[in-house]
């Protein structure tokens, strides 16, 4: 059943681009939006277009990446024309580095070769799930790191794996709130991402097709749960440099 567009949360900047309008007014509240894409498909560039576009219609919002720093990702901010610093200051934006480098740790600080359970840890880390919406890039990068559901995929139970996370995710939502999660497949076997996707509201996945020699990027819409208005099923796209995320008006064949 669709509800109300005016319970959406608004993706902003309509007049800077089409985001909102062709993703039907916004995402609904009480939701997991999941956005997979190959490497270099945009998943980074999708994502901070929303939580820029979220912060300015007044929602906050906690960005948790695993591969850019506070620095790196303002600067990627600013090269999109995505002014992001403001909404740092002012709190509406908590960033979070996951640094799970060779330590697959969180922080740096830890021992070497001390694995933490990152999931656990996500889960405990209160503050990051205070925002009304939580982004998550890359979460796959979390998954393949934790020692504990590396063993499960190890031992074949991908699906109990999830369990714990997924139940985590629904607790979260139930009071409103938004979780994105942006994943590389191909990172991932079918059984390990299997169960996130079927509990997605939101389905979308990054594609970048060559036409020629030219090679352009589309948002399939697999899923769109609550939608407000019509959202269409391909939504073409570039990324440009000191503009940010424009839709392509030309059909991707």
């Amino acid at each position: 059943m669709s509800i109300a567009t005016t319970d959406l949360l608004s993706l902003g900047c309509k007049e800077r681009d089409r985001i909102n309008k062709e993703l039907g007014g916004g995402i609904p509240p009480g939701s997991i939006v999941l956005v997979e894409g190959d490497y270099g498909a945009g998943k980074s560039a999708i994502s901070q277009r929303i939580s820029y576009g979220l912060c300015e219609e007044g929602h906050s919002v906690t960005m948790l990446s695993t591969e850019l720093t506070v620095g790196s990702f303002l600067d990627q901010m600013h090269s999109l024309d995505y002014g992001m610093v403001e909404h740092l200051l002012d709190e509406n934006m908590l960033f979070l580095h996951a640094d799970i480098g060779d330590g697959n740790t969180f922080s740096s600080s830890e021992e070497e070769g001390d694995r933490k359970e990152l999931l656990k840890r996500l889960m405990e880390a209160e503050v990051m799930w205070e925002s009304e919406v939580i982004i998550i890039d890359t979460f796959d990068a979390i998954l393949r790191n934790d020692p504990k559901f590396e063993a499960l995929v190890r031992q074949n139970d991908e699906r109990q794996a999830a369990l714990e996370i997924i139940s985590f995710f629904r607790d979260i939502i139930s009071q409103g709130k938004v979780i994105m999660l942006t994943v590389d497949p191909s990172t991932l076997d079918e059984e390990a991402i299997g169960p996130f996707r079927a509990i997605a509201d939101v389905f979308l996945e990054l594609e970048m097709i060559e036409v020629g020699n030219d090679v352009r990027r589309q948002i399939s819409v697999l899923r769109f749960a609550g939608m407000g208005e019509q959202v269409g099923d391909t939504i073409g796209y570039s990324v440009r440099s000191g503009t940010g995320i424009v839709i392509e008006s030309r059909s991707v064949a």
